[in-house]
């Protein structure tokens, strides 16, 4: 029973990418209880450990600032402050070491737990008043090559499926992830998707036999390093048996002919070599797309994270694209995100190279755009 003097509000898990809806209660004695939000689409109540531990986080005030303390000199003791003294003498070192060195003197790192107005603020403050691009987010190393392949291949940071999809796809493509673990909530949709649908197929590439594979349909035990080779040749076998969709080839992509002959480059049999895993599981796998109403791929940081993290991200959003498995219910390319609003700090502007709603910032019209908003006295 809810004490007359609890406050409660619902809001999102501050974990992972996945955004589980929490229910916040703020009880008479100034505690908090944390539990899943039944009416939120994402986790439907449901939260993992993580989630359901976050009232035991903020409670455990052992180690947490509860209001602001300065030194002023090095050699001079920690001392509580006001607010406003903590601001001003913020303000005015950034003051100091702008007016001496310049703007690029100073830089800010945000965290993709940040909201997004958060996240809009810091990039107006860094890029529209004092006049510097030294803005990265958890995004720089989390997900920019899922954004550079995306921009590339679709011509936007933008992440064309919703979680609704899962429920609607027949074959999902997961590779460098691990879903059971990282991404849980998410991943207990799909066991019980599959569950109620035991014709829906799920390909797992991983070097690894992780928790993931236990609802593996087909596990891919690749070499590290070797998912282009692999998704090439998904690619060529697809090609090769006429299991790709022209029409949507020819009125919908370019360069079609080029990433032909790539993926032509080596054969099955040199491929499977490399990748060390049997001819017959990639024949599989390519069976298993081709046999798709609604094909979704699904990955994260075993991609992401990589010297050629781009070219890993790319060769795997080229199965959707050859097999018309993009803009459909149940298909598409599914990057997992590894905090809550890292994508929310992207459409903002929360990158070196970025400008608010997704505007590039090595754009003349772009910046012109931003700057007129901001002000004539902004630096952009």
């Amino acid at each position: 029973m809810q004490n007359a003097k609890d406050i409660s509000i619902t809001s999102t898990c501050c974990y992972c990418g996945v955004g589980c809806g929490v229910k916040v209660t703020v009880e008479g004695n100034n505690t908090i209880s944390v539990k899943g939000d039944d009416e939120h689409p994402v986790n439907r109540g449901m939260l993992c450990s993580k989630g359901m531990n976050l009232q035991y986080t903020v409670n455990d005030k052992s180690d947490r600032l509860l209001y602001p303390q300065m030194r002023y000199s090095r050699n001079t003791p920690v001392q509580r402050v006001s607010w406003d003294t903590a601001l001003n003498r913020t303000a005015a070192v950034f003051k100091t070491l702008i007016e001496k060195y310049g703007p690029d003197s100073v830089a800010f790192y945000a965290s993709g737990q940040c909201l997004t107005e958060e996240y809009y603020v810091i990039n107006k403050l860094i890029k529209g008043f004092i006049g510097s691009n030294n803005i990265d987010t958890n995004s720089r190393l989390c997900m920019s090559s899922a954004v550079t392949a995306y921009k590339m291949a679709l011509g936007e940071d933008s992440v064309p499926i919703c979680y609704d999809d899962i429920e609607l796809s027949d074959c999902l493509f997961v590779t460098g992830a691990n879903p059971a673990w990282c991404h849980p909530i998410l991943w207990r949709r799909v066991e019980a998707h599959k569950a109620a649908n035991p014709d829906v197929k799920i390909i797992i590439v991983d070097p690894r036999a992780t928790d993931s594979c236990s609802i593996a349909d087909l596990h891919l035990q690749i070499n590290p390093g070797t998912d282009v080779t692999l998704n090439y040749a998904i690619g060529r076998v697809l090609i090769e048996s006429g299991q790709i969709d022209l029409e949507f080839i020819h009125q919908h992509t370019e360069g079609f002919d080029r990433y032909k002959n790539l993926v032509f480059e080596k054969t099955l049999a040199e491929s499977a070599g490399i990748c060390g895993v049997s001819e017959s599981d990639i024949l599989l796998a390519a069976t298993y797309i081709a046999s798709a109403k609604g094909f979704l791929t699904m990955w994260t940081m075993g991609l992401n994270q990589s010297a050629i993290g781009v070219s890993k991200n790319l060769s795997l959003i080229n199965l959707n694209l050859i097999t018309g498995h993009i803009g459909k219910p149940g298909s598409g390319p599914f990057s997992l995100t590894g905090q809550p609003n890292a994508m929310g700090g992207r459409e903002v502007g929360g990158l070196a190279n970025l400008l608010p709603a997704h505007r590039d910032l090595n754009n003349a019209v772009h910046r012109a755009e931003i700057q007129k908003i901001l002000g004539r006295n902004s630096h952009i």
